[in-house]
């Protein structure tokens, strides 16, 4: 009895020893962790540092875990879990150097430019650029919101659309290279008003004079004359909502385009033409109802024309091709199965190119590209009276989109399209050509 005692005592004491170890590890353990916090709080004076302290005591209270109480861990994953850490460290030093650094930048080359503003410049010449940067910045919006593009070299751009080597790509390039000495390109956009968006623009861009049929006081009755004539002009569409009838929307696209046609033809400068023009093409309801006026035009011109063929009078060629149709017998039909659909869903045909042309009293000249090498490279619409209208130079690449070519200052062409020969010293030549 007194030999279990004994023992029993023994055992408590291995055990009460034991519990003091423990327990003075752990009050080293939580000292260290004490003193490691203060002394973070203590360094806690810059972003950076505060970010290189936090990954240090993270790994160092990585390090610590690995040899506290508790299960065993192998050395490698005692290395492993350090490495890691110090890993953390230099990547938060890293990132916080480099954003310390942007922004150094920044700062230094703003204090570079307003510092040789102030040093090397008068405050009239910081005003002057201000003025052109902010120019420049309103001239580069205006002409992403433009629908015709400013003039542009046409060999850079064949250039630069046109790489390949396939033989379209190759035929196409052989067309810009035949016109790029003679005309520059403005590119129009393109959508399905893209054929009479670029005869608008060059009627806007080149007339010198207006067509006689818009000094006719009454064209802003045409609109109502048709109606109470031909019922079928309610079918109009347009691409905008309109407030009042259709008759009374028509006069009022045909009353701005005798009034934008007006002032182009008065301006007395090359710059302010060019003005003029920025402010209709820029994608507005104006520049939609010149274009919806000249469809108008179409209309009116076929429903005369076909009034004409019905009588047996003289009609120009392109009549009996536009009347040929199964889908256009008539202007009704016409206007519902074709005209009604330019700029939603479609555009001009070739014939329909030709019926403008008559309805402006314009010849418009189209370099078609695809047809280089060929007797149709340049195509008149309409054919008739290349010689007594002016000229509206267009180009296609495809005869599905236009664009507006604009003659060079040193262009061999005169102004309808034809070419200047030098006169022989001997007298003049007999020698005639046609294009």
């Amino acid at each position: 009895m007194c030999h279990y005692d004994s023992g029993t005592k023994d055992v408590q004491k291995r055990q009460t020893d034991k519990t003091k170890k423990v327990m003075n590890k752990k009050t080293k353990f939580d000292s260290g962790q004490k003193s490691q916090s203060k002394k973070s709080k203590k360094n806690n004076g810059s972003t950076q540092s505060t970010q290189g302290q936090k990954a240090e005591v993270k790994g160092r209270a990585a390090g610590k875990d690995a040899y506290s109480p508790g299960p065993k861990r192998s050395s490698e994953s005692t290395r492993s879990m350090q490495k890691r850490a110090q890993e953390e460290a230099k990547a938060t030093h890293s990132d916080s150097n480099s954003s310390q650094q942007h922004l150094m930048k920044t700062s230094r080359s703003a204090e570079d430019e307003k510092g040789e503003l102030d040093l090397y410049r008068g405050e009239e010449e910081i005003e002057q650029e201000l003025q052109e940067k902010h120019q420049s910045k309103s001239v580069a919006v205006g002409e992403a919101q433009s629908s015709v593009s400013a003039a542009e070299d046409l060999q850079t751009y064949s250039e630069r659309e046109w790489k390949g080597n396939t033989t379209k790509s190759q035929l196409i390039r052989k067309g810009y290279e035949a016109i790029a000495s003679e005309f520059n390109l403005c590119i129009v956009r393109g959508d399905n008003y893209c054929a009479l968006r670029a005869t608008l623009f060059q009627v806007l861009s080149q007339s010198k004079q207006l067509p006689a049929w818009l000094h006719d006081s009454d064209i802003i009755k045409w609109p109502k004359e048709m109606h109470s004539d031909k019922d079928f002009i309610k079918e109009w569409q347009f691409p905008f909502e309109s407030r009042t009838s259709t008759v009374q929307h028509l006069e009022q696209c045909l009353e701005l385009l005798k009034k934008k046609w007006q002032e182009a033809v008065e301006c007395k400068t090359l710059k302010e033409r060019e003005r003029m023009c920025q402010q209709v093409f820029r994608g507005h309801d104006e520049e939609y109802e010149l274009l919806e006026a000249l469809k108008f035009l179409m209309l009116r011109t076929a429903v005369q024309l076909h009034s004409n063929m019905e009588k047996g009078s003289d009609v120009p060629e392109f009549c009996w091709l536009l009347f040929a149709r199964d889908s256009s017998k008539g202007p009704k039909t016409f206007l519902t199965n074709h005209l009604r659909h330019v700029g939603f869903s479609g555009g001009l045909e070739q014939v329909e190119m030709c019926l403008l042309g008559h309805s402006l009293q314009q010849t418009i000249r189209v370099v078609r590209l695809y047809k280089c090498d060929t007797e149709e490279f340049i195509t008149y619409y309409p054919n008739d009276h290349r010689e007594d209208w002016p000229p509206l130079c267009l180009l296609t690449e495809d005869d599905r989109h236009y664009n507006a070519l604009v003659p060079k200052k040193s262009s061999k062409f005169d102004e309808r399209g034809r070419p200047k020969w030098n006169q022989p010293s001997d007298g003049p030549s007999n020698i005639t050509t046609r294009l």
